[in-house]
C-alpha cells in the first residue's frame, strides 16, 4: 500500500514539473513584444504630450506655454527656460533618436537635447550663446560653447532643422541638416549643469527663445552594424 501511494506522489510531482520546452513556449510571446519594445520608442503621437511632462521647478518655474498644434510641439519662450521631460523607459545606449527643430522667438537655443549615456547624462546644446553655438554640454565638465564638440552654424529663424542623435557604446554622433557635425568617442566624462537634473532622462528645452518640435522618434540600434 505504501508503495503504492509512494509511486502515485512521485508521478503526480512529474506530471506537475513543467519542461523546457513548456516554459519556452509560455514565455516566447513576452519576449518577443519585449525585443519589439526596446527596439522602438513611440516618443510623440503627435496629437498630445503623453509620456511627458512639463518641467516646473529652478528655472523652468516661469516656462512659457507648451501646446501641440498640428504635429508639432511648441515651446514658448519661458524666462528663462521651457521644457518637457520624457517619464518611460528608454534605452541607455545603443539608441538613434531624430526630430526636427526651429526657433520661433529670441536668440538663444532653441533645442537643449538632454540624453542618456548608459549611466550618465549630457546635453546636445543647438542655437546657444546669441543663437549660434552647437556642442555637448558637459564634456569632461567643460561647457558646449568651450569643449572639443563647439561648433559655430547659423540658424534661420521658422526654419526646420533636422536633427539626428547616434549613442552608441563607443561614439556619439550627431547630424544637424543632414550634416555631421559632432563625432566623439564616449571615453570621457559626460554630465549636465545642476539646473538641467529635471529633464533627466531624456529631455528638450529652449532658454529665453521659443522653439518648436516635430517628427520625434528614438529606436534602439544594433552597434555592430554602425
Amino acid at each position: 500500500m505504501i508503495r503504492t501511494i509512494l509511486a502515485a506522489s512521485l508521478t503526480i510531482c512529474f506530471l506537475a514539473i513543467p519542461t523546457w520546452a513548456d516554459e519556452v513556449e509560455k514565455s516566447a510571446p513576452n519576449q518577443s513584444t519585449q525585443e519589439q519594445t526596446a527596439k522602438n520608442v513611440t516618443l510623440f503621437d503627435g496629437k498630445t504630450l503623453k509620456g511627458w511632462r512639463i518641467i516646473k521647478s529652478f528655472d523652468f518655474m516661469d516656462h512659457g506655454e507648451i501646446k501641440v498644434n498640428d504635429g508639432v510641439i511648441q515651446l514658448g519662450q519661458g524666462s528663462p527656460a521651457t521644457g518637457i521631460s520624457w517619464k518611460g523607459e528608454l534605452p541607455k545606449i545603443n539608441y538613434e533618436l531624430s526630430l526636427q527643430a526651429k526657433r520661433t522667438e529670441g536668440d538663444d537655443f532653441f533645442c537643449g537635447l538632454t540624453f542618456p549615456i548608459k549611466d550618465e547624462f549630457c546635453s546636445l546644446i543647438v542655437g546657444g550663446w546669441r543663437g549660434q553655438v552647437v556642442g555637448l554640454s558637459n564634456l569632461d565638465d567643460f561647457s558646449a560653447i568651450e569643449n572639443e564638440t563647439t561648433r559655430v552654424i547659423e540658424f534661420e529663424k521658422d526654419r526646420w532643422y533636422p536633427i539626428r542623435l547616434v549613442v552608441l557604446d563607443d561614439k556619439i554622433t550627431i547630424y544637424i541638416d543632414k550634416k555631421k557635425v559632432i563625432d566623439i568617442d564616449t571615453d570621457h566624462k559626460f554630465s549636465i549643469w545642476w539646473e538641467q537634473e529635471p529633464v533627466t532622462p531624456l529631455g528638450i528645452v529652449t532658454w529665453n527663445t521659443g522653439g518648436a518640435i516635430k517628427d520625434l522618434k528614438l529606436k534602439q540600434v544594433d552597434a555592430k552594424k554602425k
